[in-house]
């Protein structure tokens, strides 16, 4: 069964988010009013609605480090994940956690990066070299 995500959530600025989802991320804008914004994140809806962001604390334990909690993301295959992570680099985008392979060598041996987009809200990209490692044990 294939299905599709939605995830809503606020955001502060609607110029602020549309420059950095489209420009930044490379998302497609889809509908929007006064108030919120669609957009295409790799396949999947994210409808971003003017208000107050939840909070973000650096509170999950992955490994040696304390990520953003809560965050969202995507999984991508490697060689997307690595033009991913360029483009927000030269975007001088500041990571909460940098570009890097995490488990390596291991099962679910992954890329990673955290950033947050200008309202505060914590992302994760993954990228693996074979999406079927995904929930190898």
């Amino acid at each position: 069964m294939s299905a599709l995500f939605h995830y809503a959530f606020h955001v502060t600025s609607l110029d602020e988010t549309r420059l950095f989802y489209t420009q930044v991320l490379g998302c497609i804008e889809g509908r929007s009013t006064e108030t919120w914004i669609d957009f295409d994140f790799y396949g999947h809806q994210l409808s971003l609605h003017l208000g107050t962001p939840s909070p973000t604390t650096n509170t999950g334990r992955v490994g040696e480090h304390l990520v953003p909690m809560p965050h969202f993301g995507l999984i991508l295959p490697l060689d997307e994940w690595q033009k991913v992570a360029k483009r927000l680099t030269e975007a001088n985008v500041a990571f909460d956690l940098a570009p890097s392979v995490r488990f390596e060598g291991m099962p679910g041996e992954q890329w990673t990066m955290f950033f947050k987009d200008p309202s505060g809200n914590a992302i994760e990209l993954k990228g693996f070299k074979d999406l079927a490692q995904v929930y190898e044990k």
